[in-house]
């Protein structure tokens, strides 16, 4: 579900105090708030990328932390085989 932005209509017609909300996409937007009853209007935004599509989450996800917490074994080539950087296995894994 899309996560939108509203912000309260002041008595002026300017916006007031902006509030988030899980919303599905075809709900009809909303005129009110939901707890105080105030009139309230959706404000544009710019669109999101969720972190699992982001580049920065690639990363994260194959360092060697992660993945020494998930239960793998990275090896790195090197000038007398492959040397293990984490996980369980030999240190070095020659050619």
């Amino acid at each position: 579900m899309p996560l939108y932005v509203y912000e309260e209509v002041l008595p002026d017609g300017t916006g007031g105090t902006q509030f988030e909300i899980l919303q599905p996409i075809a709900a009809e937007p909303l005129t009110q708030h939901p707890q105080s009853g105030v009139p309230v209007r959706r404000c544009f935004t710019s669109a999101t990328i969720s972190k699992p599509w982001s580049s920065q989450s690639n990363t994260t996800k194959l360092s060697d932390k992660n993945l020494d917490k998930m239960g793998f074994t990275k090896y790195v080539k090197g000038k007398g085989g492959y040397e293990k950087t984490c996980g369980d296995g030999p240190d070095l894994i020659r050619k």
